[in-house]
């Protein structure tokens, strides 16, 4: 894919998806990549227990606040990643992304069940990111 150098995770909330792949690729990827995420809708607040599922990994991404899209409209990123199909409805075209990518990835705020069930579902969600991610860097 070449050398990126600014990204932007779209989901619509931006308090799980978007954040835990913010958290990722910034992670995995050092100081290679600007990583931004955003929400068309934002939460008020990171989930929390997303910040926990990244805390297991030894990721901190607590100090992370929900953005609007809006906050980056003039802005120009080299990749765009939808990680929801609301998001990618919502926002078909980005005129600042040269590059787009769309990953539909479940939300696990919606997730039902006991709590460890409902913590599974944020732990798949992270594992699935981290997949997608490292694909992504390879």
């Amino acid at each position: 894919m070449g050398r990126l150098r600014r990204v932007l995770f779209l989901c619509t909330g931006n308090s799980c998806r978007s954040q835990t792949a913010e958290g990722l690729l910034r992670h995995l990827a050092g100081d290679r990549f600007e990583v931004v995420s955003a929400g068309t809708e934002p939460a008020s607040r990171v989930h929390p227990l997303a910040a926990e599922t990244m805390a297991e990994r030894g990721i901190d991404i607590s100090a992370q606040r929900t953005k609007s899209l809006a906050e980056f409209e003039n802005q120009d990123f080299d990749l765009l990643i939808t990680t929801c199909d609301e998001a990618k409805e919502a926002c078909p075209f980005f005129p600042g992304a040269r590059q787009r990518l769309h990953w539909s990835i479940p939300d696990p705020a919606r997730a039902t069940g006991t709590e460890e069930q409902v913590r599974t579902a944020f732990r798949e969600t992270a594992d699935l990111l981290t997949e997608r991610i490292r694909l992504l860097l390879a």
